[in-house]
């Protein structure tokens, strides 16, 4: 699991660039679905918990077809909200979109 230290998952705030990790995305659609309140972080969290938490949050995508655009306008806005911010937030820590992409994967 990235972004782990001894403890479990480091936390949102505290992984790389501000959670823009396939972990840190987890958490922000958990926020926008309401599964998790948007103050809570994750730091600590187990793999189980995790694991948990993405089930929930596949589900949520499941009802909505996997697609921004099939969410009620109330989560649409909320997720563009958090996603914006997070995107803003990155870009203060230095993310450059794509700049972390492995050049042999692709």
């Amino acid at each position: 699991m990235a972004a782990r230290d001894q403890q479990g998952y480091v936390g949102i705030h505290n992984d790389r660039y501000g959670g823009m990790t396939p972990i840190g995305g987890l958490i922000k659609d958990a926020w926008v679905f309401g599964i998790l309140p948007e103050d809570e972080t994750c730091e600590g969290w187990t793999r189980q918990q995790l694991q948990q938490l993405h089930d929930q949050v596949a589900a949520a995508w499941d009802r909505h077809g996997l697609r921004v655009a099939n969410l009620p306008p109330e989560l649409r806005e909320r997720h563009t909200r958090i996603h914006d911010a997070a995107i803003a937030r990155a870009r203060e820590l230095g993310w450059i979109p794509g700049a972390d992409v492995d050049p042999e994967m692709e």
